[in-house]
């Protein structure tokens, strides 16, 4: 209670209040003033009356009353604190960090969020108002339940993403911003700069510009750390490469630059590192030579 009381000024007003309330309702509990002989009198009369025939008139008790309408109170007031307490209570934020592992949190919504490594997302212990409000920083996969009295809204960099129900990816790096929409509909905003995007598009925002160009998005790359998996369709040997580095946490680089738009088209299932990089010098006829802590493709 004294955390609670120094949390908020109105707080204590509301505690003042209720300890009034309290006190004087015991006070009136406790006063009852009784006359013994003018009850030995009323008792007296009563029996007259009866053995008479005549209407016995009833009194009114006032304090037993009283003692009711206190009781009424006392409970109104611990009511009436109970839910300002609840209620002027500010949500708690709850942190997620996936550090070095793939993370998967279900928000209070059903919602189900998908952290990749290094990420992080805040968002309140219980979505209050007329929106669900989170922030992410890093890459995240979001399957948003549908509400569309409560539209979900993540803040990433400068960029808002809002959404009723649908499903869709997230990746920060640097400062830029990339969201490609696997169902549903997303309205991205940017310095009052809005796009919708559809099912199979993405947007790619730059920190240094403000342009929001969509385009179609063909490559299923960005699901690998749900999937496990390295979907490559024509896919060009340096996007490959780009993802390679995310994924291990590698620093694969090609040297020749006549190699990075080289398609390649396969699976790669839950592979290890040195397994995909056999497969690629083979396909390609290529050197992958290891110095130090690099990966060189030439």
């Amino acid at each position: 209670m004294e955390q609670w009381i120094g949390a908020n000024g109105n707080n204590q007003k509301y505690y003042d209040d209720f300890k009034l309330i309290w006190e004087q309702s015991k006070q009136f509990a406790s006063t009852n003033i009784i006359d013994e002989e003018a009850s030995w009198q009323r008792f007296r009369n009563r029996i007259h009356n009866a053995s008479t025939g005549e209407a016995v008139v009833k009194s009114i008790n006032v304090f037993y009353w009283l003692k009711i309408a206190a009781i009424l109170i006392v409970i109104a007031g611990t009511a009436l604190l109970a839910y300002n307490i609840f209620n002027s209570k500010d949500a708690q934020t709850l942190l997620v960090r996936s550090l070095d592992k793939v993370v998967a949190d279900t928000l209070n919504d059903g919602s189900i969020i998908t952290l990749n490594r290094n990420s992080t997302l805040s968002y309140p212990e219980k979505f209050k108002g007329n929106t669900r409000n989170i922030n992410l920083q890093g890459e995240a996969f979001f399957k948003v339940t549908p509400d569309k009295t409560k539209p979900f809204i993540v803040h990433v960099n400068d960029v808002t993403v809002k959404v009723v129900g649908t499903s869709f990816n997230i990746k920060s790096i640097n400062g830029n911003t990339e969201i490609i929409v696997e169902s549903g509909i997303v309205q991205v905003t940017r310095k009052n700069k809005k796009i919708d995007l559809h099912r199979g598009e993405k947007i790619f925002t730059r920190k240094e510009d403000s342009i929001l160009t969509k385009e179609n998005e063909t490559e299923n790359l960005y699901n690998y750390y749900r999937t496990r998996e390295f979907e490559c369709d024509n896919t060009p040997l340096w996007k490959l490469v780009d993802v390679l580095n995310q994924a291990y946490n590698a620093d694969i680089i090609i040297e020749n630059k006549e190699l990075r738009n080289l398609p390649l088209t396969t699976t790669f299932n839950n592979e290890s590192l040195n397994n995909i990089l056999e497969i690629i010098r083979q396909t390609f006829n290529i050197s992958v030579i290891r110095s130090g802590d690099k990966i060189i493709l030439q």
